[in-house]
């Protein structure tokens, strides 16, 4: 079995790079909705730490994590393999 590599959301969380399928801005009426929703349902992990949440990453899993990092740090990290 080889090892997943992890992306960092913030700090200190990491998630699997493999499992992520979307990063996104969480300011449209859509992304509140799925937020809400994933709230409802128990899919939501909130890695913000008490701060503002400036995106939304979606899993394959369903679940939806909300980061403190920009979209643009999130894709940085996410497609460099910076896991620090």
């Amino acid at each position: 079995m080889s090892q997943d590599r992890l992306v960092n959301v913030g700090y200190g969380n990491f998630v699997p790079a493999s499992r992520i399928i979307g990063i996104v801005n969480p300011a449209s009426s859509p992304m509140k909705r799925l937020r809400e929703d994933a709230r409802a349902q128990g899919r939501l992990i909130d890695a913000t730490q008490g701060r503002k949440t400036r995106s939304i990453i979606i899993t394959d899993s369903n679940h939806v994590i909300l980061s403190s990092l920009q979209p643009d740090t999130m894709s940085q990290r996410f497609s460099t393999g910076e896991t620090a």
